[in-house]
């Protein structure tokens, strides 16, 4: 496995060392740099960016996210690799950082909702499937752009829990979606394995549930009552649909929070 970040991995870090045979460290927005990297791999998986709009400028959100996405899918197209793994976001649906509530159009949400984001980083990862659909076609290569919702394991996902479980608007334009990260990891290593995929697919992959305590369909009520419920939430469960990775990759998550899995320090 060859690894590559723009700023030295830690060498204490004993999963670095674990899974990543070779490690490098560069600039992606570096064409000749990049095409380097892909050469002579099987499969390539581009989880690069800038991953919030407040990091950073407009300016440099959208060079960063958008011009490494289009270096290395283009690379990897070009270089005849046959399974390539696009990060992306629900944020590139555009509730997670809009400016103003927006809610969806209906409840579950699928990957067909209409395009809504009007921040830079919902744009970016946006624009970063549509160049994973050209790279598709244009290459006929295969392609999997996975929408991830909050990912967090361990003190991150238990901080994150705990400021839902005070105030559930918190979450509200994220819509309650979560994953633990390790279920992450198995779902983009589905993305890489599950056959036969030809062709650029879109796919959500979100855990079961919602990050709060409450019925979800009390959370809709309160704080998405304009969204059109297509189909019965029941208790806890999530806001958008799984079919695709279910059906696509076989994907199904193994991680929760509830019943005591999860530490939490909720009065």
């Amino acid at each position: 496995m060859r690894a590559d970040d723009r700023v030295p991995l830690d060498p204490a870090d004993a999963d670095t060392d674990a899974f990543a045979d070779e490690v490098s460290c560069g600039d992606l927005l570096d064409v000749d740099r990049v095409r380097g990297l892909v050469d002579g791999v099987d499969a390539v998986v581009h989880a690069a960016a800038i991953p919030a709009p407040m990091l950073g400028t407009e300016q440099e959100i959208f060079t960063n996210n958008v011009m490494s996405a289009y270096q290395v899918l283009d690379a990897a197209g070009r270089a005849g690799v046959p399974r390539i793994v696009y990060v992306s976001s629900l944020s590139a649906l555009g509730f997670a950082f809009a400016p103003h509530t927006l809610s969806p159009e209906s409840v579950p949400v699928t990957e067909d909702h209409p395009y809504a984001a009007e921040d830079v980083y919902g744009l970016s990862k946006y624009l970063g499937e549509q160049m994973a659909q050209t790279v598709a076609m244009r290459w006929e290569t295969t392609v999997v752009s996975l929408r991830f919702p909050f990912l967090g394991h361990g003190e991150r996902l238990r901080h994150h829990l705990e400021r839902v479980a005070a105030d559930p608007g918190y979450d509200s334009r994220g819509l309650w979606a979560w994953l633990d990260t390790r279920d992450a990891a198995r779902a983009i290593e589905a993305s890489l394995t599950t056959r036969p995929l030809t062709g650029h697919h879109v796919i959500q992959v979100v855990a079961d549930d919602t990050s709060s305590p409450l019925p979800t369909a009390d959370l809709l009520r309160r704080y998405h009552p304009n969204s059109v419920l297509t189909a019965p939430i029941e208790g806890c469960g999530t806001t958008f649909a799984t079919t695709r990775s279910r059906r696509l990759l076989g994907f199904t998550p193994i991680h929760g929070w509830r019943d005591g899995r999860v530490d939490l320090d909720i009065a």
